[in-house]
Protein backbone atom coordinates (compact mmCIF):
# COMPACT_ATOMS: atom_id res chain seq x y z
CA UNK A 1 0.00 0.00 0.00
CA UNK A 2 2.67 2.50 -1.01
CA UNK A 3 0.71 4.01 -3.88
CA UNK A 4 1.87 7.63 -4.20
CA UNK A 5 -1.34 8.80 -5.89
CA UNK A 6 -3.07 9.31 -2.55
CA UNK A 7 -2.18 10.82 0.80
CA UNK A 8 -2.68 8.26 3.59
CA UNK A 9 -2.69 10.84 6.36
CA UNK A 10 -5.17 13.19 4.70
CA UNK A 11 -7.53 10.38 3.75
CA UNK A 12 -7.45 8.91 7.25
CA UNK A 13 -8.36 12.29 8.75
CA UNK A 14 -11.16 12.77 6.23
CA UNK A 15 -12.49 9.42 7.43
CA UNK A 16 -12.15 10.65 11.02
CA UNK A 17 -14.02 13.88 10.25
CA UNK A 18 -16.87 12.05 8.54
CA UNK A 19 -17.13 9.64 11.47
CA UNK A 20 -17.15 12.60 13.89
CA UNK A 21 -19.97 14.14 11.83
CA UNK A 22 -22.01 10.93 12.08
CA UNK A 23 -21.33 10.73 15.83
CA UNK A 24 -22.32 14.37 16.36
CA UNK A 25 -25.50 13.72 14.40
CA UNK A 26 -26.28 10.68 16.58
CA UNK A 27 -25.48 12.52 19.81
CA UNK A 28 -27.36 15.69 18.88
CA UNK A 29 -30.44 13.74 17.77
CA UNK A 30 -30.29 11.85 21.08
CA UNK A 31 -29.78 15.05 23.07
CA UNK A 32 -32.64 16.78 21.27
CA UNK A 33 -34.98 13.77 21.39
CA UNK A 34 -36.59 14.70 24.70
CA UNK A 35 -37.23 18.27 23.54
CA UNK A 36 -38.54 17.06 20.17
CA UNK A 37 -40.86 14.60 21.92
CA UNK A 38 -42.15 17.34 24.20
CA UNK A 39 -42.58 19.90 21.42
CA UNK A 40 -44.07 17.72 18.68
CA UNK A 41 -45.53 14.54 20.20
CA UNK A 42 -46.47 14.83 23.89
CA UNK A 43 -49.41 17.18 23.42
CA UNK A 44 -51.11 15.19 20.66
CA UNK A 45 -50.03 11.60 21.46
CA UNK A 46 -49.19 11.55 25.20
CA UNK A 47 -49.74 7.81 25.75
CA UNK A 48 -47.54 6.73 22.84
CA UNK A 49 -44.98 9.53 22.55
CA UNK A 50 -42.20 7.35 23.99
CA UNK A 51 -42.74 4.66 21.38
CA UNK A 52 -43.05 7.28 18.61
CA UNK A 53 -39.80 9.10 19.40
CA UNK A 54 -38.01 5.77 19.84
CA UNK A 55 -39.31 4.63 16.44
CA UNK A 56 -38.23 7.93 14.85
CA UNK A 57 -34.74 7.56 16.33
CA UNK A 58 -34.74 3.91 15.25
CA UNK A 59 -35.57 4.89 11.69
CA UNK A 60 -32.16 6.51 11.36
CA UNK A 61 -30.79 3.00 11.87
CA UNK A 62 -33.04 1.74 9.07
CA UNK A 63 -31.50 4.31 6.74
CA UNK A 64 -28.09 3.31 8.09
CA UNK A 65 -28.75 -0.38 7.38
CA UNK A 66 -30.13 0.11 3.86
CA UNK A 67 -27.40 2.43 2.60
CA UNK A 68 -24.70 0.26 4.20
CA UNK A 69 -26.05 -2.89 2.55
CA UNK A 70 -26.32 -1.28 -0.90
CA UNK A 71 -23.07 0.70 -0.88
CA UNK A 72 -20.72 -1.84 0.75
CA UNK A 73 -20.38 -4.28 -2.18
CA UNK A 74 -20.37 -1.43 -4.71
CA UNK A 75 -17.89 0.85 -2.95
CA UNK A 76 -15.22 0.49 -5.64
CA UNK A 77 -17.87 0.79 -8.36
CA UNK A 78 -19.19 4.08 -6.97
CA UNK A 79 -15.77 5.21 -5.81
CA UNK A 80 -14.94 6.06 -2.20
CA UNK A 81 -14.88 9.79 -2.92
CA UNK A 82 -18.44 9.80 -4.28
CA UNK A 83 -19.68 7.79 -1.31
CA UNK A 84 -18.06 10.20 1.15
CA UNK A 85 -19.60 13.16 -0.71
CA UNK A 86 -23.01 11.42 -0.63
CA UNK A 87 -22.64 10.88 3.11
CA UNK A 88 -21.76 14.54 3.65
CA UNK A 89 -24.81 15.62 1.62
CA UNK A 90 -27.10 13.43 3.72
CA UNK A 91 -25.88 15.12 6.90
CA UNK A 92 -26.98 18.41 5.35
CA UNK A 93 -30.35 17.33 3.92
CA UNK A 94 -31.46 15.12 6.84
CA UNK A 95 -31.21 17.83 9.52
CA UNK A 96 -32.94 20.27 7.16
CA UNK A 97 -35.93 17.92 6.95
CA UNK A 98 -36.02 17.52 10.75
CA UNK A 99 -36.00 21.31 11.11
CA UNK A 100 -38.83 21.54 8.58
CA UNK A 101 -41.01 18.95 10.34
CA UNK A 102 -42.94 21.33 12.71
CA UNK A 103 -44.35 23.11 9.65
CA UNK A 104 -46.06 19.89 8.52
CA UNK A 105 -49.34 20.88 10.17
CA UNK A 106 -51.17 17.81 11.46
CA UNK A 107 -49.39 15.20 13.58
CA UNK A 108 -49.22 12.68 10.70
CA UNK A 109 -47.37 15.10 8.42
CA UNK A 110 -45.12 16.34 11.23
CA UNK A 111 -44.15 12.80 12.18
CA UNK A 112 -43.62 11.82 8.53
CA UNK A 113 -41.15 14.69 7.95
CA UNK A 114 -39.38 13.93 11.22
CA UNK A 115 -39.06 10.27 10.25
CA UNK A 116 -37.79 11.02 6.73
CA UNK A 117 -35.20 13.39 8.15
CA UNK A 118 -34.03 10.68 10.54
CA UNK A 119 -33.84 8.14 7.68
CA UNK A 120 -31.76 10.51 5.52
CA UNK A 121 -29.36 11.08 8.43
CA UNK A 122 -29.19 7.28 8.62
CA UNK A 123 -28.31 7.12 4.92
CA UNK A 124 -25.34 9.39 5.64
CA UNK A 125 -24.33 7.26 8.60
CA UNK A 126 -24.48 4.04 6.56
CA UNK A 127 -22.50 5.57 3.70
CA UNK A 128 -19.91 6.70 6.23
CA UNK A 129 -19.64 3.23 7.75
CA UNK A 130 -19.56 1.57 4.30
CA UNK A 131 -16.62 3.72 3.22
CA UNK A 132 -14.35 4.65 6.13
CA UNK A 133 -13.88 1.10 7.51
CA UNK A 134 -12.74 -0.54 4.22
CA UNK A 135 -10.65 2.54 3.39
CA UNK A 136 -8.85 2.33 6.74
CA UNK A 137 -8.35 -1.43 6.33
CA UNK A 138 -6.85 -0.75 2.88
CA UNK A 139 -4.57 2.00 4.18
CA UNK A 140 -3.25 -0.14 7.07
CA UNK A 141 -3.60 -3.83 6.08
CA UNK A 142 -1.14 -5.06 8.73
CA UNK A 143 -2.55 -3.06 11.64
CA UNK A 144 -6.32 -3.33 11.30
CA UNK A 145 -7.42 -3.74 14.93
CA UNK A 146 -5.35 -0.80 16.17
CA UNK A 147 -6.17 1.54 13.31
CA UNK A 148 -9.89 0.75 13.25
CA UNK A 149 -10.06 1.29 17.01
CA UNK A 150 -8.18 4.61 16.64
CA UNK A 151 -10.59 5.61 13.86
CA UNK A 152 -13.59 4.65 15.98
CA UNK A 153 -12.14 6.41 19.01
CA UNK A 154 -13.37 9.52 17.25
CA UNK A 155 -16.94 8.25 17.38
CA UNK A 156 -17.12 8.92 21.14
CA UNK A 157 -15.24 12.18 20.55
CA UNK A 158 -18.04 13.28 18.22
CA UNK A 159 -20.60 12.20 20.81
CA UNK A 160 -18.84 14.33 23.43
CA UNK A 161 -18.97 17.35 21.10
CA UNK A 162 -22.65 16.81 20.33
CA UNK A 163 -23.56 16.02 23.93
CA UNK A 164 -21.85 19.05 25.40
CA UNK A 165 -23.45 21.18 22.70
CA UNK A 166 -26.83 19.81 23.83
CA UNK A 167 -26.20 20.79 27.44
CA UNK A 168 -24.85 24.21 26.44
CA UNK A 169 -27.73 25.02 24.12
CA UNK A 170 -30.50 23.84 26.47
CA UNK A 171 -29.14 24.59 29.95
CA UNK A 172 -26.91 27.63 29.44
CA UNK A 173 -28.02 29.47 26.30
CA UNK A 174 -31.71 28.48 26.55
CA UNK A 175 -31.88 27.78 22.82
CA UNK A 176 -34.40 25.48 21.19
CA UNK A 177 -33.79 22.06 19.69
CA UNK A 178 -33.81 23.61 16.22
CA UNK A 179 -30.57 25.50 16.89
CA UNK A 180 -28.96 22.28 18.08
CA UNK A 181 -30.00 20.26 15.01
CA UNK A 182 -28.65 23.07 12.79
CA UNK A 183 -25.10 22.30 14.05
CA UNK A 184 -24.96 18.93 12.26
CA UNK A 185 -24.34 20.19 8.69
CA UNK A 186 -21.29 22.29 9.65
CA UNK A 187 -18.65 19.49 9.82
CA UNK A 188 -20.41 17.73 6.91
CA UNK A 189 -19.75 20.73 4.66
CA UNK A 190 -16.08 20.85 5.71
CA UNK A 191 -15.65 17.12 5.12
CA UNK A 192 -17.24 17.26 1.67
CA UNK A 193 -15.05 20.16 0.56
CA UNK A 194 -11.88 18.44 1.84
CA UNK A 195 -12.77 15.12 0.18
CA UNK A 196 -13.08 16.88 -3.18
CA UNK A 197 -9.34 17.62 -3.07
CA UNK A 198 -8.17 14.01 -2.56
CA UNK A 199 -7.71 10.77 -4.50
CA UNK A 200 -8.88 7.67 -2.62
CA UNK A 201 -7.49 4.10 -2.67
CA UNK A 202 -9.27 0.95 -3.79
CA UNK A 203 -10.41 -1.49 -1.12
CA UNK A 204 -8.33 -4.42 0.08
CA UNK A 205 -10.24 -7.12 -1.84
CA UNK A 206 -9.91 -5.18 -5.10
CA UNK A 207 -6.18 -4.67 -4.48
CA UNK A 208 -5.88 -8.44 -3.89
CA UNK A 209 -7.45 -9.00 -7.30
CA UNK A 210 -10.62 -10.62 -5.97
CA UNK A 211 -13.31 -10.51 -8.70
CA UNK A 212 -16.57 -8.79 -7.79
CA UNK A 213 -18.61 -12.02 -7.94
CA UNK A 214 -16.06 -13.82 -5.79
CA UNK A 215 -16.23 -11.05 -3.19
CA UNK A 216 -20.02 -11.36 -3.07
CA UNK A 217 -19.81 -15.15 -2.83
CA UNK A 218 -17.09 -15.25 -0.17
CA UNK A 219 -19.37 -14.98 2.92
CA UNK A 220 -21.63 -17.71 1.53
CA UNK A 221 -18.68 -20.04 0.97
CA UNK A 222 -17.52 -19.61 4.56
CA UNK A 223 -20.30 -20.67 6.97
CA UNK A 224 -18.28 -19.46 9.96
CA UNK A 225 -18.62 -15.91 8.66
CA UNK A 226 -22.30 -15.76 9.68
CA UNK A 227 -21.45 -16.09 13.34
CA UNK A 228 -20.16 -12.51 13.25
CA UNK A 229 -23.30 -10.71 11.99
CA UNK A 230 -25.28 -12.61 14.63
CA UNK A 231 -22.88 -11.49 17.36
CA UNK A 232 -22.79 -7.94 15.99
CA UNK A 233 -26.59 -7.78 16.34
CA UNK A 234 -26.11 -8.26 20.08
CA UNK A 235 -23.04 -6.04 20.54
CA UNK A 236 -24.78 -3.11 18.84
CA UNK A 237 -27.79 -3.64 21.09
CA UNK A 238 -25.51 -3.45 24.13
CA UNK A 239 -23.76 -0.26 22.97
CA UNK A 240 -25.96 1.90 20.76
CA UNK A 241 -29.49 1.10 21.95
CA UNK A 242 -28.79 2.37 25.49
CA UNK A 243 -26.87 5.29 23.99
CA UNK A 244 -29.91 6.30 21.95
CA UNK A 245 -32.26 6.02 24.93
CA UNK A 246 -30.08 7.43 27.69
CA UNK A 247 -31.30 11.05 27.53
CA UNK A 248 -34.98 10.15 27.74
CA UNK A 249 -34.50 7.48 30.43
CA UNK A 250 -31.80 8.72 32.79
CA UNK A 251 -32.96 12.34 32.86
CA UNK A 252 -35.99 10.97 34.72
CA UNK A 253 -34.04 9.00 37.32
CA UNK A 254 -30.49 10.28 37.84
CA UNK A 255 -31.11 13.93 38.66
CA UNK A 256 -28.94 15.13 35.76
CA UNK A 257 -29.30 15.46 31.97
CA UNK A 258 -29.00 11.91 30.64
CA UNK A 259 -26.94 13.15 27.70
CA UNK A 260 -24.14 14.00 30.18
CA UNK A 261 -23.89 10.30 31.04
CA UNK A 262 -23.41 9.57 27.33
CA UNK A 263 -20.73 12.28 27.16
CA UNK A 264 -18.90 10.77 30.14
CA UNK A 265 -19.06 7.26 28.67
CA UNK A 266 -17.82 8.55 25.33
CA UNK A 267 -14.83 10.30 26.89
CA UNK A 268 -13.76 6.99 28.47
CA UNK A 269 -14.24 5.17 25.16
CA UNK A 270 -12.15 7.75 23.30
CA UNK A 271 -9.18 7.08 25.57
CA UNK A 272 -9.57 3.31 25.83
CA UNK A 273 -9.85 2.64 22.09
CA UNK A 274 -6.28 3.83 21.61
CA UNK A 275 -5.10 0.83 23.66
CA UNK A 276 -7.04 -1.80 21.70
CA UNK A 277 -4.06 -2.85 19.58
CA UNK A 278 -1.91 -3.79 22.59
CA UNK A 279 -4.78 -5.58 24.33
CA UNK A 280 -5.68 -7.50 21.19
CA UNK A 281 -2.09 -8.72 20.85
CA UNK A 282 -2.25 -9.95 24.46
CA UNK A 283 -5.66 -11.62 24.44
CA UNK A 284 -6.72 -11.90 20.74
CA UNK A 285 -9.72 -9.99 19.40
CA UNK A 286 -12.32 -12.50 20.62
CA UNK A 287 -10.59 -12.78 24.00
CA UNK A 288 -10.73 -9.01 24.38
CA UNK A 289 -14.46 -9.03 23.58
CA UNK A 290 -15.05 -11.82 26.10
CA UNK A 291 -13.43 -9.80 28.89
CA UNK A 292 -15.58 -6.79 27.99
CA UNK A 293 -18.98 -8.50 28.26
CA UNK A 294 -19.27 -8.71 32.06
CA UNK A 295 -18.63 -5.02 32.92
CA UNK A 296 -21.05 -4.12 30.12
CA UNK A 297 -23.81 -6.26 31.68
CA UNK A 298 -23.17 -5.04 35.22
CA UNK A 299 -22.96 -1.41 34.08
CA UNK A 300 -26.25 -1.55 32.18
CA UNK A 301 -28.06 -3.18 35.08
CA UNK A 302 -26.72 -0.60 37.54
CA UNK A 303 -27.74 2.21 35.15
CA UNK A 304 -31.31 0.97 35.45
CA UNK A 305 -31.07 1.43 39.23
CA UNK A 306 -29.20 4.76 39.20
CA UNK A 307 -31.03 7.40 41.23
CA UNK A 308 -28.38 10.11 41.53
CA UNK A 309 -25.54 11.60 39.46
CA UNK A 310 -22.97 9.63 41.49
CA UNK A 311 -24.62 6.23 41.01
CA UNK A 312 -25.23 6.98 37.33
CA UNK A 313 -21.56 7.79 36.74
CA UNK A 314 -20.32 4.67 38.57
CA UNK A 315 -22.63 2.49 36.49
CA UNK A 316 -21.71 4.34 33.31
CA UNK A 317 -18.00 3.74 33.97
CA UNK A 318 -18.53 -0.03 33.98
CA UNK A 319 -20.72 0.13 30.89
CA UNK A 320 -18.10 2.23 29.06
CA UNK A 321 -15.27 -0.20 29.84
CA UNK A 322 -17.50 -3.01 28.65
CA UNK A 323 -18.66 -1.66 25.31
CA UNK A 324 -15.74 0.55 24.27
CA UNK A 325 -13.97 -2.06 22.09
CA UNK A 326 -16.97 -3.97 20.77
CA UNK A 327 -17.87 -2.28 17.47
CA UNK A 328 -14.40 -1.64 15.94
CA UNK A 329 -12.94 -4.93 17.20
CA UNK A 330 -15.82 -6.86 15.62
CA UNK A 331 -15.14 -5.12 12.30
CA UNK A 332 -11.42 -5.84 12.55
CA UNK A 333 -12.11 -9.50 13.40
CA UNK A 334 -14.15 -9.89 10.20
CA UNK A 335 -11.65 -7.97 8.05
CA UNK A 336 -8.77 -10.14 9.29
CA UNK A 337 -10.53 -13.50 9.02
CA UNK A 338 -12.30 -12.84 5.71
CA UNK A 339 -10.22 -10.31 3.73
CA UNK A 340 -11.56 -11.59 0.40
CA UNK A 341 -15.05 -10.48 1.42
CA UNK A 342 -13.74 -6.90 1.39
CA UNK A 343 -16.19 -4.06 2.07
CA UNK A 344 -19.10 -6.47 1.49
CA UNK A 345 -18.17 -8.58 4.52
CA UNK A 346 -17.68 -5.53 6.72
CA UNK A 347 -20.94 -4.11 5.37
CA UNK A 348 -22.96 -7.22 6.24
CA UNK A 349 -21.73 -7.05 9.83
CA UNK A 350 -22.53 -3.34 10.04
CA UNK A 351 -25.96 -4.01 8.50
CA UNK A 352 -26.71 -6.51 11.27
CA UNK A 353 -25.74 -3.90 13.86
CA UNK A 354 -27.98 -1.25 12.32
CA UNK A 355 -30.97 -3.58 12.04
CA UNK A 356 -30.50 -4.52 15.69
CA UNK A 357 -31.09 -0.94 16.78
CA UNK A 358 -33.90 -0.46 14.25
CA UNK A 359 -35.80 -3.35 15.84
CA UNK A 360 -34.70 -2.89 19.44
CA UNK A 361 -35.28 0.84 19.99
CA UNK A 362 -39.04 0.79 19.30
CA UNK A 363 -39.34 -2.22 21.60
CA UNK A 364 -37.59 -0.27 24.35
CA UNK A 365 -40.05 2.55 23.71
CA UNK A 366 -42.97 0.13 24.00
CA UNK A 367 -41.63 -1.24 27.30
CA UNK A 368 -41.24 2.34 28.55
CA UNK A 369 -44.78 3.34 27.53
CA UNK A 370 -46.36 0.17 28.96
CA UNK A 371 -44.49 0.58 32.25
CA UNK A 372 -45.50 4.22 32.67
CA UNK A 373 -49.18 3.44 31.97
CA UNK A 374 -49.14 0.45 34.33
CA UNK A 375 -47.51 2.51 37.09
CA UNK A 376 -49.95 5.39 36.58
CA UNK A 377 -52.99 3.10 36.64
CA UNK A 378 -54.00 3.34 33.00
CA UNK A 379 -53.93 5.65 30.00
CA UNK A 380 -56.57 8.05 31.34
CA UNK A 381 -54.82 8.34 34.69
CA UNK A 382 -51.48 9.05 33.02
CA UNK A 383 -53.01 11.68 30.72
CA UNK A 384 -54.49 13.45 33.76
CA UNK A 385 -51.14 13.72 35.58
CA UNK A 386 -49.58 17.14 35.96
CA UNK A 387 -45.81 17.82 36.11
CA UNK A 388 -44.57 17.05 39.61
CA UNK A 389 -43.22 14.34 41.92
CA UNK A 390 -45.96 11.82 41.04
CA UNK A 391 -45.28 12.04 37.29
CA UNK A 392 -41.53 11.92 37.97
CA UNK A 393 -41.98 8.68 39.92
CA UNK A 394 -43.98 7.12 37.08
CA UNK A 395 -41.46 8.09 34.41
CA UNK A 396 -38.56 6.96 36.59
CA UNK A 397 -40.13 3.53 36.99
CA UNK A 398 -40.63 3.29 33.23
CA UNK A 399 -37.00 4.23 32.59
CA UNK A 400 -35.79 1.58 35.03
CA UNK A 401 -37.89 -1.14 33.40
CA UNK A 402 -36.69 -0.26 29.88
CA UNK A 403 -32.99 -0.37 30.86
CA UNK A 404 -33.10 -3.67 32.74
CA UNK A 405 -34.19 -5.55 29.62
CA UNK A 406 -31.08 -4.47 27.67
CA UNK A 407 -28.75 -5.57 30.49
CA UNK A 408 -29.43 -9.20 29.57
CA UNK A 409 -27.75 -8.80 26.17
CA UNK A 410 -24.07 -8.46 27.23
CA UNK A 411 -24.62 -11.31 29.68
CA UNK A 412 -25.49 -13.54 26.71
CA UNK A 413 -22.42 -12.19 24.88
CA UNK A 414 -20.16 -13.34 27.72
CA UNK A 415 -21.08 -16.97 27.02
CA UNK A 416 -21.02 -16.56 23.20
CA UNK A 417 -17.55 -14.96 23.13
CA UNK A 418 -16.30 -17.52 25.65
CA UNK A 419 -17.37 -20.45 23.46
CA UNK A 420 -15.96 -18.84 20.31
CA UNK A 421 -12.63 -18.04 21.99
CA UNK A 422 -12.36 -21.57 23.37
CA UNK A 423 -12.84 -23.19 19.96
CA UNK A 424 -10.47 -20.81 18.19
CA UNK A 425 -7.74 -21.40 20.78
CA UNK A 426 -8.30 -25.14 20.58
CA UNK A 427 -8.04 -25.10 16.79
CA UNK A 428 -4.83 -23.04 16.85
CA UNK A 429 -3.28 -25.05 19.67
Amino acid sequence: MNDKTYNNRAIFWICVLLLVTAAMSFSIRTGASGAIKEALLDAQMPAHSGEMIAAALGNSFLGFALSLLVISPLLDVFGAKRVILFSSACFIIGPALILWSPSGGDITSVYRLLTIGMVVCGFGWGAMEASVNPITAALYPDDKTHRLNVLHAWWPAGIVIGGLSSVLFFNQLDLGWQALIALIPIPAIVCGLWAMTQTFPKTESTTMGVPFKSMLAEPFKRPGFWVFPAIMFLTATAELAPGSWVDIALTQTAGMPGILVLVYVSAIMFVMRHFAGALEKRFSDIGLLWFCAIPAAIGLYLLSLANSPATALVAATLWAFGVCFMWPTMLAAVARRYPRSGPWGIGIVGFAAAMAIYFVLPEIGKIYDKAKLDKAGGEAAFAAMQPGPELQTVLGYAAQESFQVIALVPLALFFIFGVLWFFERKRKG
